[in-house]
């Protein structure tokens, strides 16, 4: 059974059938997920749907799009809700430079914040980065008692050998389907499996051959499928590696 390591199960999108998608997930082959916080309400959402369902975990924090919100109060909420046995990691958090809605010294100030969040919590962190890989790795070096994954991963296959070596997990989401993932592809063939987990951060980036449709925890096979055939390896192989790699990741 596997472990989306990365869901937005809380996204309106699933507000019609949210129900059905999670209880029929099993049957999927997918024993459990997490949903990653992006702001302090989606964190709350996380929360509350990680207690109604005994197979869902919950991350708090503020994405890079939500970096504004963040000062000490919101800190200090982040700590209240991490305190819940549930809350498995501080995230997603991180620096996103794509469109750049929030200025990125806003962004880094509040990736500096959640990161020592983090490290007075003695939890892992979920990083969202994207176009920002200079200065994501200068920022995650300052904290060096602090991993976690970089969820969803952009970077080069180079950059993944040094987080990994510096202790971090690589998530790797249906992006890995795709025919343009090349970079993607490289860096999945050149790390150590034990370093790998998967995600879907659905409702978006569904797999081929899915493309364009809503993205769900259900999913997550074809993934698990695609790394096989990367690694040369039977799926079943990389269905127990990187669940085992999902609990270690958040020590479930």
């Amino acid at each position: 059974m596997l472990f989306d390591t990365h869901a937005h199960m809380n996204d309106p999108a699933f507000d019609e059938d949210r129900d059905s998608v999670i209880l029929g997930l099993q049957d999927k082959g997918v024993s459990h997920f997490l949903n990653a916080g992006c702001s302090l309400a989606s964190s709350r959402d996380c929360v509350a749907m990680a207690e109604k369902y005994p197979f869902v975990y919950a991350s708090v924090g503020s994405h890079p799009d939500s970096a504004d919100e963040v000062n000490d109060e919101v800190i200090d909420e982040f700590r209240r809700l991490a305190r819940h046995p549930k809350v498995k990691a501080i995230g997603e958090i991180g620096l996103d430079y794509y469109y750049e809605t929030i200025p990125r010294e806003v962004q880094q100030k509040a990736f500096r914040m959640q990161l020592a969040l983090a490290r007075e919590l003695d939890m892992p962190v979920i990083v969202h980065e994207r176009n920002a890989h200079d200065d994501g790795m200068k920022i995650v070096k300052e904290f060096k008692e602090v991993t976690g994954v970089f969820h969803c991963y952009s970077g080069s296959a180079e950059m993944a050998r040094q987080l990994v070596n510096m202790g971090w997990y690589i998530g790797f989401t249906g992006v890995l389907t795709f025919k343009n993932a090349r970079k993607a592809v490289e860096t999945a063939e050149s790390i150590p499996l034990d370093r790998i987990v998967l995600e879907t951060d659905c409702p978006f980036m569904a797999p081929e051959p899915y493309r364009g449709r809503r993205n769900d925890p259900g999913y997550l096979p074809r993934m698990a499928e695609k790394l096989a055939e990367i690694r040369g390896l039977p799926v079943e192989e990389v269905i127990a590696a990187t669940t085992e790699n999902a609990k270690r990741l958040y020590r479930i």
